[in-house]
């Protein structure tokens, strides 16, 4: 019997041709800008959770973010930009993303499961007057729900970034963001720059002209 082979580059031409790049590329634009658009109506939602890191930061207290696979990654980055700098030269601001602590993350989902890695650490790292921030494109993740719950019985407020219809998040937190799409990408798209408009008004907020953290910044 005769086997006939496949070159990989014909395979890759043959797959390319079915998926036309400009079509691809332009449908790709247009969701993205229809969602950034809708993000208009979140404006009042972000504000309100802008002014309450402000509040909590003023007051000594933190922002811890939680989220799985690219909304960790989101996680990481929105936490970097407050402990880093967003763009002022600035002191640190107290935020953690608990999303990078292999040895915890390990630990607690070998020992009660994956669903209580995030409320475990809200346990153990939140107090009243903290923020809790969980990330869900669904807004159904178990794992960042239960901590959002966890979160709200010790005190904090809870604020999430989802999608669609809100999912169970909607439920339970204090500010609710949602991004107009059931698309992963575009969702997460939303959420990076929402979060960067978040960083942008804190950082303003906490070090404006008259504020007590800009003399202690200024006096360092």
């Amino acid at each position: 019997m005769k086997t006939e082979t496949v070159d990989s580059h014909e395979i890759g031409k043959s797959t390319l041709s079915l998926a036309d790049p400009n079509t691809v590329f332009m449908q790709a634009i247009d969701d993205h800008l229809q969602v950034v658009q809708e993000l208009r109506r979140q404006q009042r939602a972000l504000h309100s959770l802008a002014s309450q890191i402000v509040e909590s930061l003023q007051d000594g207290g933190r922002v811890l973010w939680c989220g799985n696979g690219g909304s960790a990654a989101d996680c990481q980055h929105l936490a970097a930009e407050f402990v880093g700098r967003f763009r002022r030269e600035r002191r640190g601001l107290a935020s953690i993303a608990l999303t990078t602590d292999s040895s915890v993350l390990t630990a607690i989902g070998n020992d009660y499961g994956f669903d209580e890695v995030y409320r475990r650490q809200v346990q153990a790292l939140c107090a009243p007057g903290d923020v809790v921030i969980g990330i869900s494109t669904s807004g159904n993740s178990r794992n960042v729900c239960a901590a959002l719950r966890e979160a709200k019985e010790i005190g904090a407020f809870t604020a999430c970034f989802t999608g669609g219809s809100g999912g169970d998040l909607a439920g339970i937190a204090n500010v609710v963001l949602k991004a107009a799409s059931n698309d992963t990408a575009r969702i997460q798209e939303a959420h990076i720059l929402a979060g960067h408009i978040l960083c942008h008004w804190v950082e303003l907020a906490i070090y404006s002209n008259k504020s007590k953290w800009q003399r202690e910044t200024e006096s360092e």
